[in-house]
């Protein structure tokens, strides 16, 4: 297992700056809850951020899971193809042109 972690790939992800945005708009019901004495409300920011977590654990599981399934490949043109062989991939692109 590759324990690396590309901390520019993971900074410039979608899916972590929503998953950071939904985190801190959950954070924030939950305290606004606290600060007007609505239980319901604090419950569920704190229901919304530990969703929005695992939903995010969830999504880069299934991204790791698909990045070993089907390996990155890269052309002569420098395309990074997802699947396939570099072969494959030039059969492609002799088919589209």
């Amino acid at each position: 297992m590759n324990d690396y972690i590309d901390w520019k790939a993971k900074l410039s992800s979608r899916k972590f700056w929503i998953c950071c945005a939904a985190f801190l708009g959950s954070i924030g019901a939950s305290i606004a809850g606290i600060q007007s004495g609505n239980q319901f409300i604090a419950a569920f920011g704190l229901v919304c951020s530990t969703l929005s977590a695992a939903i995010y654990a969830a999504a880069e599981a299934a991204v790791d899971k698909a990045r070993e399934v089907a390996p990155l490949t890269v052309n002569h043109y420098g395309a990074i193809n997802a699947g396939g062989t570099e072969q494959d991939t030039e059969q492609q692109e002799g088919e589209q042109e």
